[in-house]
């Protein structure tokens, strides 16, 4: 696995350990958990590129929701499984973020989850990402 919080070409690589609380009665991981842990890769993701979700909150009061998020559960992961949650920015636009995030064991793909995040300001209308943000992120396509 690549190393913590290292982006490489276009993809993000986040280091996730599966715990006991991540799993179900078998051992197994439950499936609402890699939701879970494709968000923290998000937002460790955004912090990598020195965007935390409070710096933009406060500087220009923009904040994310998942408008749309579809995931393919290929292999599971088990209790102690140290995972590579890999994201990918796939397409921005004013006012959304597409992205493709992959969860690894090893060489294994687990997990492909396809998500959409919608820009909004602080009463969740709709907010077009301040331009700075947006050529970054365009970057990272």
């Amino acid at each position: 696995m690549t190393e913590a919080g290292v982006q490489n070409r276009s993809v993000f690589h986040y280091p996730v350990r599966v715990f006991y609380e991540d799993t179900d009665a078998a051992g197994i991981v439950y499936y609402a958990n890699y939701l879970k842990f494709a968000e923290r890769g998000r937002t460790e993701w955004l912090r990598h590129l020195g965007y935390d979700h409070i710096r933009l909150k406060r500087e220009s009061g923009l904040v994310f929701a998942v408008r749309r998020c579809a995931a393919d559960y290929i292999k599971p992961a088990r209790l102690d499984d140290l995972l590579d949650v890999r994201t990918k920015v796939t397409k921005v636009a004013g006012a959304t973020i597409e992205m493709a995030q992959d969860i690894y064991l090893d060489d294994t793909h687990l997990v492909a989850v396809q998500v959409k995040l919608a820009c909004l300001d602080e009463a969740g209308a709709p907010m077009r990402m301040p331009a700075e943000l947006r050529q970054v992120l365009r970057g990272t396509e």
